[in-house]
């Protein structure tokens, strides 16, 4: 387990349906896709949680303020949260 994991901060790829996280930051040098998630709301300290997976598990459906936002497991293990 990592010093991270430890402190509650994983991808939002690794939430569970019963969890809620809060954001804590965009890892990723794509500046294109940092200013979209931005512009939808995946900002430091909203909070997020999983409403449901695909059928394999990818993409996934993620409620946060008050709407759903859907990411391919790529996208999201670009964006660290701390498990609430």
């Amino acid at each position: 387990m990592t010093h991270q994991e430890l402190d509650g901060i994983v991808t939002l790829a690794d939430l569970l349906p019963s969890q809620e996280a809060e954001i804590v930051r965009i890892e990723t040098d794509d500046t294109v896709f940092k200013r979209r998630m931005q512009s939808l709301g995946v900002v430091l300290g909203t909070r997020v949680s999983l409403h449901r997976s695909a059928p394999l598990g990818d993409p996934r459906i993620y409620t946060l303020m008050g709407y759903s936002l859907g990411l391919r497991n790529a996208e999201a293990r670009q964006i660290r949260v701390r498990v609430k």
